[in-house]
């Protein structure tokens, strides 16, 4: 480390903390992301019904964007260990808000379906490399907080935005909502290819902040080698159990992520009878409380750790509580209150927020070479229940007309999660590449 400079280096000079900025990038770049992605929910109701959709149908479509999104995952890996974050990221913002915009043209089915497709491979290489730059930006100690503030945005940028598309909608029409979100995008898109450097080329961060990012593991070296892709790479990641109880545990938080992205506007509506102004008040809540969670659960790992000195308590405790809570979503089947209702999702929302941190965990057991593709296949596996979720709510509830068997189903995936940490992760340490 002692010939990396930097502009920002002054002798004697405190340290740095360009790592927070560069933090605020990516915090930015995942609400955009989930906007994106998700707000095709909130035109639900009022798109299937202008182009003749079932809830089976909706389902399908719900689905389209996880298929993509899922099977791009490694190709997408391999693009960022290749290329590096700053191109990645950029193409990725530019044409997944080309494709968000494209929605507002959709006149059927088909048309729908493609746009959603465009959608899930443009989106694809966007966790990978939130991994990566945590991984390369920020120490072991503080990589779980970190991961908490970009993960946030997942849930606040839906919070605080969810009243204005909904007011969107309800003064244009749900071709406004797909124009909005996806100008916003191709804006910050510019935002990021001039804002954005690794660590040895930022001009902010000076020589003491990277020798405290390197002192705690983080910081590719510039000259560090670069692997080309192989399936032989591949094999070696899965076959540690590391990469599958953290990926099946992911998967399993996602279910209930998926459910609130796609068919949470459309149970308020329809099984909960709400009108659609109060369904765009109540939709805030458990989002809230998901960004708290988030957050939370950041937090609460890193002071584990300080005090510990254990990953494996302070990564998976947080992480199986909130699987737990999770789970607790089946039990607003059994209430008649709305308020109730909502407060039980809210404390559902609140533990999958706690499930985020499992990006902490890949960023402490991928191989430095290989985080891209680790996270490739990690969000892989954790996508799959984007591709499942809406399918088997959208059946279900075309089946037997409620949701009930919906929240089940989501419950007792949840509580797979929790199960999969506590038997299946093991030791939370770096994997290290099989010998040439």
């Amino acid at each position: 480390m002692s010939t990396i400079t930097t502009p920002a280096d002054v002798a004697g000079a405190p340290r740095s903390r360009a790592r927070f900025g560069i933090l605020g990038l990516i915090a930015v770049g995942t609400m955009i992301n989930y906007l994106d992605r998700t707000v095709l929910g909130i035109a639900a109701p009022h798109l299937s019904k202008d182009l003749g959709l079932d809830a089976a149908a909706m389902g399908l479509v719900f689905s389209a964007f996880a298929w993509t999104y899922a099977a791009a995952q490694v190709p997408g890996g391999v693009f960022l260990d290749r290329f590096g974050v700053r191109l990645t990221y950029f193409l990725s913002i530019a044409f997944w808000s080309f494709f968000t915009l494209l929605q507002s043209l959709a006149g059927g089915l088909y048309s729908l379906l493609f746009f959603r497709f465009g959608l899930g491979v443009s989106e694809a290489p966007c966790f990978p490399a939130n991994g990566r730059i945590v991984g390369t930006w920020f120490p072991q100690q503080e990589r779980a907080r970190a991961t908490s503030v970009y993960t946030v945005g997942e849930y606040l940028g839906l919070a605080f935005f969810s009243p204005f598309l909904f007011w969107v909608e309800a003064q244009y029409s749900w071709h406004a909502l797909f124009v909005v979100v996806g100008v916003v995008g191709m804006l910050y898109g510019l935002v990021w290819w001039f804002a954005y450097r690794e660590p040895q080329d930022s001009r902010m961060a000076n020589r003491a902040e990277l020798d405290y990012i390197a002192a705690g593991g983080g910081l590719v070296p510039p000259n560090a080698e670069r692997v080309p892709f192989s399936w032989a790479n591949v094999a070696h990641l899965l076959s540690y159990r590391q990469v599958w109880g953290a990926a099946i545990g992911q998967f399993a938080g996602n279910a209930t992520l998926v459910f609130f992205l796609t068919w949470f506007p459309t149970y308020l509506a329809t099984a909960r009878h709400m009108g659609w102004v109060k369904v765009g008040f109540f939709a805030v809540l458990p989002f809230i409380a998901g960004g708290i969670g988030v957050l939370a659960g950041g937090w609460l790992s890193d002071v584990l750790l300080a005090r510990t000195g254990s990953a494996n308590l302070a990564r998976k405790l947080p992480i199986i509580g909130g699987l737990l809570l999770a789970s607790l979503i089946v039990s607003a089947n059994w209430v008649n209150s709305n308020a109730a209702v909502i407060a039980i999702l809210s404390l559902a929302f609140f533990g999958q927020g706690m499930v985020g941190l499992g990006w902490t965990v890949i960023s402490d057991i991928a191989p430095k070479p290989l985080m891209g593709l680790t996270g490739g296949l990690f969000n892989f596996v954790t996508n799959l229940s984007g591709i499942i979720t809406p399918l088997a709510i959208g059946f279900i509830v075309q089946a037997s007309g409620s949701f009930v068997g919906a929240l089940a189903f989501v419950g007792a995936v949840a509580l797979l999660g929790a199960i999969s940490y506590i038997f299946i992760l093991g030791d939370i340490h770096r994997i290290e590449l099989a010998p040439a």
